[in-house]
């Protein structure tokens, strides 16, 4: 696959892997929401996708283990990413039975919601933090939901964490616990139903080192900023999610 790219198309991969890697260190995800559309544009989809998976589960691992101990929250939030692939086999579902619908267009309102609510001061929800076994699953849920039907993850596991007040260690572990496991699923199934072959997974792997670069550097970043600071990059960056997911919607309605 990277061979078939020209010297000019590798180069702009390989920048697109760093930055991500970038991304995902200091914020803690976002990996494959900005490496496959901007791959996908020198390429197609299914080879962005394969193009980006090693990388993405290689900067999943350097945030799990660059952020401290994993035993607290393991403990606190090991179901989640059970709740999310049940939630991913419904949404999955949901879309075959109606693949039209807007699913995209809602997750990006509900996000812009939840983050105009912040706006007002009014997302301290302390029935949050005293019923989180409650809201726990419905979060892990909805999540799954829109992983099935959207490819996109992360808000409704983020405004939970958000609003249980996680410090910046524990909120990257926790998310991307439920990332490990989902994109795990992923290898698996393109190794195994999906015709990609060791060869082609051998291919990537000088894109892991770019991505595990990015990444290091992205957590030094991280771990130079107080935890006020790290929410407010997080809400920024769940609101260039929310325009991602708009202009998503925009272009497969002009499609």
């Amino acid at each position: 696959m990277l061979e078939s790219l020209s010297p000019l198309l590798l180069a702009w991969v390989v920048c697109v892997i760093l930055i991500a890697g970038l991304l995902q260190g200091a914020l803690g995800f976002g990996f494959p929401f900005v490496a496959t559309p901007l791959i996908a544009l020198v390429s197609d989809m299914r080879t962005a996708i394969i193009l980006v998976l090693l990388p993405t589960l290689a900067t999943i691992c350097v945030a799990l283990f660059t952020s401290g101990p994993l035993r607290a929250t393991l403990a606190r939030f090991w179901m989640m990413p059970l709740y999310m692939i049940l939630g991913s086999a419904a949404g999955t579902w949901v879309f075959v039975s109606a693949p039209q619908a807007p699913y995209t267009l809602v997750l990006a309102l509900l996000t812009l919601f939840y983050l105009s609510l912040d706006r007002l001061g009014r997302t301290e929800w302390e029935v949050v933090k005293r019923n989180e076994r409650a809201f726990a699953p419905l979060s892990g849920l909805t999540a799954g939901v829109f992983e099935g039907t959207a490819n996109v993850a992360a808000p409704p596991l983020i405004i939970l964490y958000l609003s249980l007040s996680l410090t910046p260690a524990m909120l990257v572990q926790a998310l991307n616990i439920c990332f490990l496991v989902g994109k795990t699923t992923q290898l698996t199934v393109l190794s195994t139903r999906g015709g990609v072959g060791m060869a082609d997974w051998l291919a990537t792997l000088p894109l892991v080192a770019v991505g595990v670069t990015g990444s290091l550097i992205g957590v030094r970043i991280r771990n130079r900023i107080d935890a006020q600071a790290f929410r407010i990059w997080v809400k920024r960056a769940l609101f260039v999610i929310a325009l991602g997911l708009l202009a998503q919607y925009a272009y497969s309605r002009l499609a």
